[in-house]
């Protein structure tokens, strides 16, 4: 028997009554937030290998989740593991609708979170103790025994944290970094241990959370870190007042005031960020390296194996330097300089110590993406290392894609991830072993014996989560995901001269003699948004609009991940290769499917928008109309860390920034005859690309006359979470294509 609570892990929860009624695919698409909803994510592992802890809505349109826990050692052993709810924001909340703080919500939109409830959590480092924000509130839950309950504390509380002991929790309000007791055993009174003094505090300076470029492009979404004894804290203090602010105006209600952002600008100041020791009287002691050379703080990290270690980047990004701290002093040491004529690239989960104290890091400089740990590098050119997973005693956990090497050996593993085991220590022998062994793509996390492994394939929906021991599997981790209503049916195949990686549908209809299809692309086809997977979800969409009788292509082109450093880095002062790439994949994949070279069009989103934007302007020879969404116009309106990585500063490469742009002050750049035309689409509360980027290439195209139509969604922002919102931005589309290539309506 079984509590409501509990369940066997590898049933999910599911009744007739439960059982959607049947909807179109957009609207299913849209209520489902891309299927994502009921699909458990945010997976940590006990070290001892007891139980794992995970985050699941209660259904396929359920947009809160909750926090769970899968007991490997369950009431019926180790052979019958049991799932079990740990805290619900419903009971927490006491029915209350969720209200977010400004801060809240900027995390949010940088992390691109849609969803609500339990949306993010961390543990203490035995995983008893779990924190987590509701409402701006702070609660914690004890994973054993399965409670949650809230601590009374100033808000609205952002990113808390346990102490390495379990006996604390710290996290962000008002601008200041707090810590207070995770239990009355604790004894210990809720304090501000970093706060901004009265001048900092008018300056809107703030200690415990990441700044903008950080957050949106470092994928560093944290500004505080435990030492391993809990005694202090390593906590980031960022001044943001030397930033630009801009306005962004809700004009729907024109009552409302503009909200205020600070945003850097390519080529403008960037946020002071320093680093502090802080012990738990709020003793602080600075920590001291060149900010002038390297004034990015890139990564933090802090374990028992070492020093606490920093990544510092130079602004033109071709340098980082690797830092150990003294924590008494503040004092840092130089363990590495790594530079590149290009750029030097972050990775996740480096740097980290081995637990004997080597250096972890990637590396570009060989040519290959690799590995290395001290001073030995332990991957070669077969393989294209992305991530680093878990550190263990013999062993690194990785995620890599086949390299430039291997590719060139056999046959492509086209899209594919996979999770690999590493020996690292002097006399560990045999290279990369493959822990995942389907194709598709694979990702992982471990601690000790136990490894969970998340994996998703082209001809299965969802992805399929797996709980691994070293002999074998022990439990499959329940998805309550709607199953989608189209099924994905994508050709991976490699087009033209360059080896592009491509993803090719037609509709399901189509038999060979029907003749030639009208075209659409469907990319992303700029740096770190790759597109071309081997996985069943990624293309519901572009299925979608096969349906609707055309030939999707998606292309990977250069400056996509997951090929090799050069192919990432081709891209480097010159953004429109993205489109030389997408023509090159066009024509290419025409001698092979049936395309109409006649009625091409193409669409996009974010950097999608943008290539989208400059086929239609620069290439009206090939593309005949494009779906412009948010798209980015003129680079000298994005931000500092992304724009520069690629372009340089504005003020010392001019001639980069036209030429890359689409707009300038004197009209549109590049654009030639005949007109075709452009549907732009953008998100009036968009912080990130802002809708000045839209209206201004909308005036560009009026003032040349230029065909186009212009969609303001209010209150949306670079995400369109809202179901009716992305639902019916699909019908319009589709809607438009049609007109535009002559096809009449649907």
């Amino acid at each position: 028997m079984t509590s409501p609570h509990e369940q066997p892990s590898h049933a999910p929860r599911s009744t007739a009554s439960e059982q959607p009624a049947p909807v179109s695919f957009p609207r299913q698409y849209a209520r489902t937030q891309r299927f994502t909803l009921g699909a458990p994510r945010g997976f940590t592992v006990a070290p001892d290998g007891s139980r794992v802890v995970f985050l699941r809505s209660g259904g396929p349109t359920d947009r809160a989740h909750r926090l769970w826990v899968l007991d490997l050692d369950g009431p019926g052993g180790p052979d019958a593991p049991v799932e079990r709810l740990a805290a619900d924001p419903a009971v927490l909340l006491d029915g209350a609708a969720e209200e977010l703080s400004a801060e809240e919500r900027a995390r949010r939109e940088r992390s691109r979170e849609g969803s609500a409830g339990i949306v993010g959590y961390a543990t203490d480092a035995a995983v008893e103790w779990a924190a987590f924000a509701l409402s701006g509130r702070l609660f914690v839950a004890e994973l054993r025994a399965g409670t949650a309950r809230e601590l009374p504390v100033p808000g609205p509380v952002v990113d808390p944290r346990p102490s390495p002991d379990g006996r604390l929790v710290a996290y962000a309000a008002g601008g200041a970094l707090r810590v207070t007791g995770a239990d009355e055993a604790a004894a210990f009174p809720d304090r501000a241990v970093a706060a901004p003094y009265a001048d900092e505090a008018v300056a809107g300076v703030t200690y415990g959370l990441a700044e903008f470029v950080a957050a949106e492009e470092m994928d560093r979404a944290r500004g505080f870190w435990w030492a391993p004894g809990s005694d202090r804290l390593l906590v980031a203090r960022v001044d943001e007042s030397p930033v630009e602010r801009w306005w962004i105006a809700d004009p729907a209600h024109p009552g409302r005031e503009p909200q205020r952002v600070a945003y850097p600008a390519a080529g403008t100041a960037n946020a002071d960020v320093r680093l502090f020791v802080v012990d738990l009287s709020g003793n602080r002691t600075e920590v001291l390296w060149d900010r002038a050379s390297f004034p990015y703080l890139a990564r933090v990290h802090w374990s028992a194996a070492g020093a606490p270690l920093l990544l510092v980047q130079a602004r033109d990004q071709r340098s980082t330097a690797y830092l150990s701290v003294d924590p008494g002093t503040g004092d840092t040491k130089t363990l590495l300089v790594e530079r590149d004529p290009v750029w030097v690239e972050l990775f996740p989960g480096v740097p980290v110590w081995t637990p004997d104290g080597r250096l972890v890091r990637l590396s570009d400089a060989s040519g290959a993406r690799a590995l290395v740990v001290g001073e030995r590098v332990l991957t070669d050119a077969g393989l294209h290392v992305r991530a680093v997973l878990d550190v263990g005693p013999e062993d690194v956990l990785i995620s890599a894609s086949a390299g430039a090497a291997a590719e060139a050996s056999g046959a492509p593993e086209t899209g594919e991830i996979h999770v690999y085991r590493v020996g690292h220590l002097p006399d560990a022998v045999g290279g990369a072993v493959r822990v995942s062994t389907e194709p598709g793509v694979h990702g992982a996390v471990r601690s000790g014996a136990v490894t969970v492994l998340s994996s998703a394939r082209t001809d299965v929906p969802g992805s399929r989560v797996r709980v691994l021991s070293d002999s074998g599997q022990v439990a499959e981790v329940g998805s309550y995901a709607e199953r989608p209503s189209l099924a994905a049916d994508v050709r991976l195949v490699e087009a033209g001269e360059r080896r592009i990686p491509c993803a090719v549908l037609l509709p399901s209809t189509w038999r060979d003699g029907d003749g030639p299809l009208p075209v659409l692309l469907d990319p992303y086809g700029g740096p770190h948004g790759q597109r071309v997977l081997a996985a069943h979800n990624p293309y519901l969409t572009s299925r979608w609009f096969a349906e609707q009788g055309f030939a999707v292509v998606v292309a990977d082109g250069r400056g996509m991940p997951g090929r090799s450093p050069a192919w990432e880095k081709a891209v480097a002062g010159d953004l429109t290769l993205a489109l030389e790439d997408q023509v090159a994949a066009l024509h290419a994949l025409a001698e092979d499917f049936p395309l109409d070279l006649g009625r091409v069009a193409i669409r996009g989103w974010s950097f999608g928008g943008y290539l989208a934007a400059m086929a239609a302007l620069r290439r009206p020879d090939v593309f005949h109309a494009a779906v412009v969404g948010a798209p980015v116009t003129d680079w000298r309106l994005y931000d500092t860390h992304y724009t520069e990585r690629y372009l340089g500063l504005p003020d010392a490469a001019p001639g980069v920034y036209a030429a890359n742009s689409l707009v300038d002050a004197g009209g549109l750049t590049g654009a030639v005859a005949p007109a075709r035309p452009m549907m732009l689409v953008h998100g009036l509360a968009d912080d990130n690309v802002v809708m000045a980027h839209t209206l201004r290439l909308s005036s560009a195209l009026l003032a040349a006359g230029r065909p186009h139509e212009v969609l303001p969604l209010s209150g949306v922002t670079h995400m369109t979470p809202q179901e009716q919102v992305a639902e019916n931005l699909l019908l319009l589309q589709v809607d438009f294509l049609r007109r535009s290539l002559g096809l009449g309506r649907s």
